[in-house]
């Protein structure tokens, strides 16, 4: 039998080079929402679009029971009001590590803890208590033998990174100096994370035009516009590298090395108000696209090229209750029926979310519960379409809601009569759309896992008239994030 000794030095290398291994994308799950999944439906559009990392901004008891057994690792977060009691109380600690990690472990695969939100810039009144808070957390963990399998930090903003360009001058603001020294030492002492908010979309609204739109969406640049920075020569395609780079030299500049990085929050809007015109759908499909792509192409950043950026996106579902701008309501990649805000990949496989050369008819996500019944009632009866999957007990019957059971019967109903004329619209309740909605067992008529592709031709038209859109029962994107802004200067060559 290995030595305890030797067993925990066996453990600490595999944290070590476990970000040697590859990169992945996860996603942010907020829940300022006014009609929220539950649980287990969130849990099954995470299955349907296989995502393998989440991140929770609290310890809710329904999220983390329904994550259990489905081997997705999760960050559960300590809220920000939670961070002023635990960094003043051990004992207030170790109780929330029973109640909200241990006690779901191992059945639920919860790997970190992210304190607080944006601390230092958020409230930094509570700046002198949240190194003690992160280090009462991991002497709980290591008081339950749980601090290999799951390790603290703490996501911060670049707002205290305040001139981020050239990445090889940047530093943290010196007013953190002792909180974030402090931090790091914590970090390199647990083998633990950095964990960063980097934002494109702010450093590129928020720079006064300094550097290109293109430079913010990961597209190429002209040779002749080349981000370079002036004292390593290092070359920046995008500006997500280069603020994750703005945070590496910012470490090196306290002498640490070693930590890396975990991105916790990237994203883009895709609806903003007549002053937020970069905030549209192209712009957000473009964005988390080459996001995806980038991270997962397993390369560091320039100054560290060797460890991998994995990232989670901001968000899963738009949070329609956040205070704000147009924006601030506009991350989501799904809405909360499951299907997707735009196309999306989230993996580099050839399953691909949206872009294909079928359509489908689903619900349209917030429509009248009313209309929605009267469609339903009407595909299922009149329009002959064939429900049998959404009774108890069939595949199709869950998630249990009238938008769900509307979406299989208005796809079935037009994949059977769309050859005849049937259209998409059901009284202004529906729409089309490129994403096959199907998930697990259910599969949808006309998807490209279904043995069968539609049924009888009458020779009229049933259904109202159909436009394009968004809805569907689950089933769309893929993902795993939020931060504050950067402000950079750059030399154009």
């Amino acid at each position: 039998m290995m030595p305890l000794k030797s067993f925990g030095s066996a453990l600490l290398l595999l944290g070590m080079i476990s970000f040697a291994l590859g990169s992945y994308v996860g996603i942010n799950i907020g829940t300022d929402i006014t009609s929220l999944p539950p649980a287990s439906d969130i849990v099954a559009i995470l299955k349907a679009h296989q995502i393998t990392h989440v991140r929770l901004f609290n310890a809710d008891a329904h999220m983390l029971n329904a994550l259990s057994n489905t081997s997705i690792e999760v960050m559960v977060g300590v809220t920000n009001e939670e961070v002023l009691g635990i960094g003043q109380s051990p004992s207030r600690a170790a109780s929330w590590i029973n109640k909200n990690v241990a006690a779901y472990l191992p059945s639920t695969n919860i790997t970190s803890i992210s304190v607080g939100s944006e601390v230092l810039s958020s409230i930094p009144n509570a700046a002198p208590i949240l190194v003690p808070a992160m280090n009462y957390l991991h002497k709980a963990l290591v008081a339950s033998n749980l601090n290999f399998q799951v390790k603290v930090s703490t996501p911060q903003s670049m707002d205290i990174i305040p001139r981020a360009f050239p990445p090889s001058t940047a530093t943290f603001n010196s007013t953190w100096n002792t909180t974030i020294y402090q931090t790091l030492q914590f970090l390199k002492n647990t083998n633990s994370f950095y964990m960063l908010n980097a934002y494109p979309y702010y450093g590129y609204t928020k720079g006064n035009g300094i550097f290109p739109i293109d430079y913010a969406l990961f597209k190429p640049l002209p040779s002749v516009k080349q981000i370079v920075d002036p004292n390593t020569l290092f070359h920046y395609d995008s500006m997500f590298d280069a603020m994750v780079d703005a945070a590496y030299f910012s470490i090196e500049a306290l002498n640490f090395s070693g930590i890396p990085i975990v991105v916790t929050e990237s994203g883009w809007p895709w609806l903003g108000g007549t002053n937020e015109p970069d905030a549209t759908v192209d712009n957000a499909e473009t964005y988390n696209t080459n996001l995806i792509r980038r991270v997962l192409n397993n390369s560091g950043s320039p100054n560290q090229p060797n460890i991998p950026i994995s990232t989670y996106i901001y968000e899963l579902f738009n949070e329609d209750k956040r205070p704000g701008p147009i924006s601030e309501r506009s991350w989501g990649v799904l809405f909360t029926n499951g299907s997707s805000v735009y196309p999306l990949s989230l993996s580099n496989s050839d399953r691909i979310t949206g872009n294909s050369s079928l359509l489908f008819c689903v619900a349209k996500s917030g429509a009248d519960p009313s209309k929605l019944e009267d469609g339903l009632n009407w595909a299922c009866g009149q329009g002959h379409a064939n429900c049998s999957a959404i009774q108890a007990g069939q595949s199709c019957y869950y998630p249990d809601t009238v938008e769900s059971h509307a979406s299989y019967a208005y796809n079935d109903y037009y994949q059977r009569m769309r050859g005849a004329g049937g259209t998409c619209d059901f009284d202004g309740t529906a729409t089309t759309s490129s994403v096959d909605p199907s998930y697990d067992s259910c599969i949808f008529t006309g998807s490209s896992n279904s043995s069968t592709s539609g049924g009888t031709t009458p020779s009229t038209a049933f259904g109202p008239i159909s436009p394009t859109g968004d809805g569907s029962t689950l089933q769309s994107p893929r993902v795993g994030f939020f931060i504050a802004a950067i402000l950079l200067h750059s030399v154009m060559l």
